[in-house]
């Protein structure tokens, strides 16, 4: 997949765990202002891209650009300064904190303005508000989801990285993440590289797609190519 306004360019990208190859020539673009989601079944390699994107991995092999300058041998703290904001799977937070200590941590950790960056995060998850004093340990799952991708807004990043974000939410609450996402996206221009196996919920939200299979692209475009059939065949177990 190639862009010429890609904000995230990675190519020929080769990730080892030890001695076993994970990623092997991993080409991708991610759209200025704009949504790539990668699919693929469990165990195929997307959450070690997105690490290494990050840089919580190192490549062996290949590049990773952002914004147009090379970043793969800089440090991860580097590329959260840079813009890149990530979410793992697991929802993380510091659960004896308060939803909103947990945001002013982050706050205060980064470049955002402080009190500012909070209120901007807190505006695309209102359900939060009511809950800034609740412990985060006693969030529900969709709660703390969200909590987590607003933790990663006060940042403030160019561009986002989502490691499957509907995984065992109930589903008013993926509505709300939905329509979050959607207008990260629409109104504040924010590009977002979104993991995701909830097909429907990417269609949605894609402008491009790519599906990996034992850590390979073999399929994407435009998400006006997405064949439903052919990406049933892929994901199925």
């Amino acid at each position: 997949m190639s862009s010429a306004a890609a904000i995230l360019r990675v190519e020929a990208l080769e990730v080892s765990y030890g001695s076993t190859q994970v990623l092997f020539g991993v080409s991708l673009d991610v759209p200025e202002g704009g949504l790539c989601c990668l699919m693929g079944r469990n165990g195929v390699g997307k959450s070690t891209l997105l690490q290494t994107i990050v840089g919580l991995l190192p490549a062996q092999r290949g590049s990773i650009s952002f914004r147009g300058e090379p970043i793969t041998k800089r440090a991860s703290y580097d590329r959260v300064q840079a813009g890149i904001a990530y979410v793992p799977q697991g929802r993380e937070s510091f659960p004896y904190l308060t939803v909103f200590e947990n945001l002013r941590v982050v706050a205060e950790a980064s470049d955002a303005s402080g009190v500012d960056a909070v209120d901007d995060a807190l505006e695309r998850f209102p359900r939060l508000r009511k809950l800034l004093d609740r412990p985060a340990g006693f969030l529900s799952g969709g709660e703390a989801q969200q909590l987590a991708i607003a933790r990663a807004l006060v940042t403030r990043p160019r561009l986002l990285l989502l490691d499957e974000p509907t995984e065992g939410i109930q589903p008013s609450i993926i509505l709300e993440i939905e329509d979050a996402i959607a207008e990260l996206k629409n109104s504040a221009g924010m590009s977002i590289l979104l993991v995701e196996q909830y097909v429907d919920f990417a269609i949605r939200l894609a402008d491009s797609y790519a599906v990996m299979d034992v850590g390979r692209i073999v399929a994407g475009g435009a998400i006006e190519s997405f064949e439903r059939e052919r990406m049933h065949d892929l994901m199925s177990v």
